[in-house]
C-alpha cells in the first residue's frame, strides 16, 4: 500500500534547546558569579526556561510518524486513533494563527466527532469553528513538511477515485 509518512522535525527540537539554553546558560553564570540581588531571577529563569530541555528532547526523540496518509485515508497521531476516510472529507484549507500552520479537514456532518463527545469538546470545537478552523485539525508546527505542497495532495486525493490516490501517493515525498 502506498502511504507517505510524516514525523516530528529533529531540527525543530533542537532549535526549541537552542532557544532556552540563550537564557539558562547566562543565567546560571550570573549565579556562580554569587550576585545576591539576581538570585530569584535567576533561579526562575532556570526553572522557566529550562522545561525546553524535555520537551525539545521529547520532539528529538519521539520518531513515532504524526500523520499517515495512505489510499484509505489520514491518520493523525493528535487527533484521534482512527484513520479519516477519504470519502467523508470534503475540501482541506490552510489556516494559521500566531505563526502556527495547521490543515483544516472538513467532513460531512453526520461523521463529526463531536456528536459522540461531552459539552466541552463540543464548545471546543464551536469556538474553533468560530476562529476559522474545523473539528479536525492537522498541526504542522513540529513536522518537516511544505504546507502548501500537503495542502495540494490533499485535495487532490480527496476528489481522485482510488486508484488515482494510489499513483498521488506512490511518490512518497511533499
Amino acid at each position: 500500500m502506498s502511504e507517505i509518512v510524516i514525523c516530528k522535525s529533529v531540527w525543530k527540537g533542537i532549535r526549541l534547546i537552542l532557544l532556552g539554553s540563550l537564557f539558562v546558560i547566562p543565567s546560571i553564570l550570573i549565579l556562580l558569579k554569587g550576585a545576591e540581588e539576581d538570585k530569584l531571577i535567576c533561579w526562575l529563569a532556570i526553572c522557566l526556561f529550562g522545561l525546553v530541555y524535555p520537551v525539545g528532547l521529547s520532539i528529538i526523540i519521539d520518531r513515532r510518524p504524526q500523520v499517515i496518509i495512505n489510499e484509505t485515508g489520514i491518520f493523525v497521531r493528535n487527533l484521534s486513533d482512527k484513520v479519516i476516510n477519504w470519502e467523508i472529507m470534503r475540501k482541506a484549507y490552510i489556516a494559521e494563527i500566531n505563526k502556527q500552520a495547521f490543515i483544516c479537514l472538513v467532513v460531512d456532518e453526520e461523521y463529526e466527532l463531536m456528536h459522540s463527545k461531552g459539552r466541552l469538546y463540543r464548545s471546543v470545537v464551536k469556538i474553533n469553528k468560530e476562529l476559522g478552523f474545523q473539528e479536525l485539525n492537522i498541526w504542522l508546527n513540529n513536522v518537516n513538511v511544505n504546507k502548501e505542497k500537503l495542502l495540494a495532495l490533499i485535495q487532490q486525493a480527496i476528489h481522485a477515485t482510488p486508484e488515482e490516490r494510489k499513483g498521488l501517493l506512490g511518490s512518497g515525498k511533499v
